[in-house]
């Protein structure tokens, strides 16, 4: 009895402990980048997100390298977000967000805001290529509202 106890008590924490590590790693994967640290934004990029489903601007170029703050603001009548990420993770979240669309998350890459409402993402660029955004309220993604941010490869790399 006790030996089956103890095999029970090893078996949870290594489950939860790989568990754990797996939620610190996040969902970023190095292919979009990393959060950035708000002293160290190169510049900002102001994006307007519409109840017309669009982003403003949609297309964004960056170097790589670069730490971004976009600042990021509502002025629709709708809750809107913005989620960065590769194209496939964001059609998975948008997936997991039209069967729970009340469904509450807050990562470094992403900002959720009500109408009116003004917030930011500031985000390091590691790699050169093309980084997707978009905004996972259910509907919203599929009505296009989503953008790119392209990375173009810093010199001398």
């Amino acid at each position: 009895m006790k030996r089956a106890f103890l095999t029970t008590t090893a078996f949870a924490t290594l489950l939860a402990a790989s568990v754990t590590g797996a939620a610190a790693s996040g969902t970023h994967d190095n292919a979009i980048g990393k959060p950035g640290v708000a002293a160290k934004a190169t510049r900002t990029v102001q994006v307007d997100m519409t109840d017309g489903m669009r982003f403003t601007p949609a297309d964004i170029s960056v170097k790589q390298g670069e730490t971004v703050r976009f600042v990021v603001r509502n002025s629709g009548k709708l809750k809107h977000e913005l989620v960065l990420g590769t194209q496939q993770d964001l059609k998975a979240h948008y997936a997991s967000m039209m069967k729970n669309p009340e469904m509450e998350h807050a990562e470094p890459n992403m900002v959720t805001l009500a109408p009116g409402k003004t917030g930011e993402v500031v985000w390091q660029f590691t790699k050169a290529g093309k980084v997707d955004f978009g905004c996972l309220q259910a509907g919203h993604y599929d009505a296009g509202m989503k953008g790119v941010v392209n990375v173009a490869s810093a010199a001398g790399k």
